[in-house]
């Protein structure tokens, strides 16, 4: 399969509301020439992280908007813009390919409009965004109502995030400290002759130059290395674990934490990792396998506790609560299209029911750690404040101090938020919480 074509199909299951990218590419995937799928990857994810950009700029050449059953023909036209206006493919090849994919959706009428359009496209696209560049979801290529909301939370620093948003995510490693210290395995990636520098905040982070295929890494399947953002890698030692200590991860797929928590101290009496569905722990499975590690998963809703909890108390919980994961839509570039406004109050109440749905099966003593991949406050910091008003057991601990002497991030009026960098860590949230009574 041609992979315009390709990743056209399954924008269009984003367009039009039916899936991820994560779901609909890896099918299109399958179909397309191994030595093509880097591309089909590349325009899949290029095309939905300017997708606010692109479409302002189809409006303005079209006549009329698509139908609801023609999404498959506006992604193309998507993808057709894309390849103008951010790739080096030449401009004949982007517009004459992605005009003949047309024949392949069964709607030859289409060709004529896709080859006027991104014509004059390739004509007219630096005056006509040049008219556009006022408005703020055009310059910054967020959708509406979220360049809103980063606005107001952050009015200092959202066109930053913005920018951090629409740049390639760096590809960040961590180090088993099981097998090597992160200094041994800065001088096996230099032996190798890959580039990398030691991260600044995550002890066991590591930065690499370029991107590369993780078969290339030493000991990648002898479990000496993962690849996970530096942000995350702050929850393991923020838990302050410590030997015969029991360990719930909540919400734990795809298993990075569980599996750093492992690391970190191999003394533990157990890890219990539960998440909502069985297929999103076989990832999790897979991890530990590969690093040698073991841990209880359990298919369940954390908050369903008497489904799943033997009623022994743990002395640390790790939430890593479902959230808007806007603080790694660099990674996720479709959260552009697929997150909507009101999506976000009512992931604030499902993080709160977890946290009320948890607390009871920590020890007295015991620390949550409760984290979030957002940088909207309704579901951090406003979350925690409604959790300690409701709450009477339970007391805020200060994080700053164990991020270092610069901690990343912003203090905020609970927790800590930590806003996206370029070539640098992703959009996270931590407040810690310790339990004084029953």
């Amino acid at each position: 399969m041609n992979p315009r074509l390709a990743a056209a199909k399954a924008l269009a299951a984003v367009l039009s509301g039916k899936a991820s990218l994560n779901s609909s590419l890896p099918t299109q995937m399958d179909k397309v020439e191994v030595r093509d799928r880097g591309l089909t990857q590349d325009l899949a994810f290029g095309t939905a992280r300017w997708q606010p950009r692109l479409s302002a700029l189809a409006e303005k050449l079209l006549q009329k908007p698509f139908k609801a059953a023609d999404a498959d023909v506006e992604a193309l036209l998507l993808v057709g813009l894309y390849q103008l206006l951010y790739t080096r493919i030449p401009a004949h090849a982007a517009i004459g390919e992605t005009v003949g994919c047309a024949d392949k959706l069964k709607k030859p009428w289409a060709k004529a409009l896709l080859n006027a359009v991104l014509r004059r496209a390739q004509r007219e696209s630096e005056a006509l965004l040049a008219e556009l560049e006022h408005d703020p979801v055009v310059r910054t290529s967020h959708p509406r109502w979220l360049q809103k909301a980063l606005k107001a939370a952050w009015p200092e620093h959202w066109e930053a995030i913005c920018a951090a948003n629409n740049a390639h995510p760096p590809m960040i490693l961590r180090v088993n400290r099981r097998h090597n210290s992160r200094d041994q395995y800065l001088q096996l990636l230099a032996a190798a002759d890959i580039a990398a520098n030691a991260c600044t905040f995550s002890q066991d982070g590591i930065l690499l130059t370029e991107p590369c295929d993780v078969r290339n890494l030493p000991g990648f399947a002898e479990g000496w290395i993962s690849v996970q953002d530096e942000a995350a890698q702050l929850a393991a030692d923020l838990l302050e674990l410590a030997p015969g200590q029991r360990v719930l991860d909540a919400c734990c797929a795809p298993g990075g934490k569980t599996c750093h928590l492992l690391e970190v101290q191999p003394a533990l009496a157990g890890v219990v990792a539960v998440d909502l569905e069985a297929k999103r722990l076989v990832r999790v499975r897979e991890n530990l396998a590969r690093l040698g590690l073991s841990a209880e998963l359990i298919a369940a809703d954390a908050r369903e506790t008497a489904q799943w909890w033997d009623g022994k108390p743990f002395d640390r919980i790790l939430l890593d609560a479902p959230c808007s994961a806007t603080g790694v839509i660099r990674r996720h570039p479709d959260i552009k299209l697929t997150r909507q406004a009101d999506d976000i109050p009512a992931l604030a109440t499902l993080q709160g029911e977890l946290l009320d749905a948890l607390w009871p099966t920590l020890q007295v003593g015991g620390v949550l750690l409760y984290a979030t991949c957002s940088t909207l406050p309704m579901e951090n910091t406003e979350v925690i404040a409604a959790f300690l008003a409701r709450t009477s057991g339970a007391r805020e601990l200060d994080i700053a101090g164990q991020l270092g002497q610069q901690p990343p991030g912003l203090k905020q009026p609970h927790g800590r938020q930590l806003l996206a960098q370029e070539g640098g860590h992703d959009g996270f949230y931590y407040a810690k919480l310790i339990k004084i009574a029953a």
